[in-house]
Order: structure tokens, then sequence, then C-alpha cells
């Protein structure tokens, strides 16, 4: 299926580059020009790598994104001696942002919408937030929670059945498929077929079934309402109004427990606003990190 961003990313001048952080290499990619007035370090979710922010990023011109693979998914390898737990991928942000581009715009999605808000809370130095269909409150807790239950169930399987059925189970293409088709939301034949493609190209590229099975449990074991209180910078929530891990009311109490918020919803689009709803997405960036922005001042 044709990438239907592909036009515009084409645009975007992109490298990849790597970096020691914390004893371990990682892999990320600079989209955007050295001179750029904004730079934003642009956090992945659970079980994606970085393309999965760039239907986001080809809308974001004259912005330069640094896009990381995190630890132990897409190419860049766990780091050495870890659990790759929320700790360890805090410290991994904040040395990361640290080592290519202090000072930046961080931008969290999904499962890095908690790393992000964790590491700002803790003392990531940065001007602005941005959080796309952050996990807002407890997953067990959602509208699917039973499903998340199943979940943890299978994540628990996968890591503890025969290392060669485990690792099969959590790479079984059936159900990635199920998980994309209980995430979509959009009705466009072409559109649902390349997120589908998206998920199976990308969502079984994580190192090993221990590395997953600790990112998960950290994906379920907290949420942003947690560090919110404590983050003083301007924050830009982009929610969804039917993502079914967290709800939209949960998303606007969310916005009122950070100290400066604004919350953006998106219509007609659940957990995957990154593919389906990008050019929202990115319009609600640009205009809070414009001069006249939230997120310069």
């Amino acid at each position: 299926m044709p990438n239907p961003y592909a036009d515009l990313l084409s645009r975007v001048a992109v490298e990849r580059r790597e970096t020691e952080v914390l004893g371990g290499t990682t892999a990320y990619w600079v989209y955007g020009e050295a001179d750029a007035a904004t730079t934003v370090v642009a956090v992945h979710g659970f079980r994606g790598d970085h393309h999965g922010l760039e239907p986001v990023i080809a809308h974001l011109p004259g912005v330069r994104v640094i896009s990381p693979d995190l630890p132990g998914f897409g190419e860049t390898a766990p780091v050495p001696g870890r659990a790759h737990d929320l700790t360890l991928y805090t410290e991994w942000l904040t040395a990361f942002a640290a080592a290519v581009a202090p000072g930046a715009v961080v931008l969290g999605h999904s499962f890095g919408s908690i790393v992000s808000a964790a590491a700002v809370a803790e003392g990531l130095e940065t001007p602005a937030l941005v959080l796309v269909n952050p996990i807002g409150a407890p997953a067990l807790e959602g509208p699917r929670g039973i499903l998340t239950r199943l979940a943890v169930f299978y994540y628990w399987a996968g890591a503890h059945l025969p290392r060669r059925v485990g690792e099969a189970l959590l790479r079984n293409r059936v159900i990635v498929r199920v998980m994309s088709l209980a995430m979509v939301k959009t009705k466009e034949p072409g559109l649902r077929r390349f997120v589908h493609e998206q998920h199976d190209a990308y969502f079984s590229r994580f190192s090993d079934r221990d590395v997953l099975h600790d990112a998960f449990v950290a994906s379920v074991s907290h949420d942003v309402s947690g560090y919110a209180a404590r983050i003083t910078q301007p924050v830009l929530l982009v929610a969804a109004v039917r993502d079914d891990i967290t709800p939209i009311e949960a998303e606007r109490r969310l916005a009122t427990v950070f100290p400066r918020a604004e919350l953006v919803e998106i219509a007609d689009v659940g957990h995957l606003i990154h593919y389906e709803t990008p050019a929202a997405a990115a319009g609600a960036v640009t205009r809070f990190l414009s001069p006249s922005g939230a997120g310069t001042r």
C-alpha cells in the first residue's frame, strides 16, 4: 500500500545517526534543517519505532525533529545489564536529549508520553512538552480494561513460555493484526490498509521478549497523571475523542493537573492520531510552538 504521506515526507531532509547513551548505542534520525528555529525530540510508543511518527513529522515543515528508536526497539539495541523499566527509559531519554539536542522541545506519543513526562518531571530541561495520545490514566481502568488484562496475560506468557515458543507468540502476525484492528478507527480502506501494513512492518522489531515484557509492564504500571503536577513548562496535550486506552474524559481531567496545559481534542480518531490524523496533530503542535503560542511563553 503506498504511503499516503510519502510525498510530503520526501520533501524533508533526513539523516540516520548513532550516539552512545548509558553504555549502549542509540540509533536516531534527524529530519529537517540544522538551522531550523525549533528542534523537537520525538519519542515513539510501545512496540513501535521512529517510523510511527513520520506522518506527523511530514506535516511539520521548518521544524527540526530528532527521532530515536527506544532501547530494545527498532535499530537500537537494549542497554546492557539493565531492566528496561520506566527508570531506565527516563534516564535514557534525559541522557539522549542532553547528548544530541540540549534544550529541545520534547514530544512523546502513547508510551512515549509516559517516558517524556517522567523525564521532564525528573529534571530533563526543555522549554515545552507535547504529548500525543497521552496515557492519562491507569490503562487497567480504561474502557478496554478487560482487553488490557488479556494483554497482561499475553505478554506474561510470551516471557515465560520456552523462548522459541514465546518469541513466536509475541511476533505472531495474526495477533499483531488483531491489535491493529482494535486500534484503527478510520473507515477509509486505503488508510486502514496503510495502518495495518505499518504495524506488520514495525510492530515486531523489538530485540527480545525480555525487553518487550519489561516495557509492557512499564506501560501499564504508570501514566502521565503521576508526573503532571511537577511539570511547570507549557504542555500541549493532543488527545483523541475515541481513544480506547485513555478516554477523553480522563484526558480532560489530566489537563487540569498540569500547572500550564492546553488540550486539543481530535474527533473521529482513536489511539492512532499519528497515522490517521497527523495533519491535525501537527497543526496543533505548530500553533503551540509558534511565536504567539503557549509553548513559547
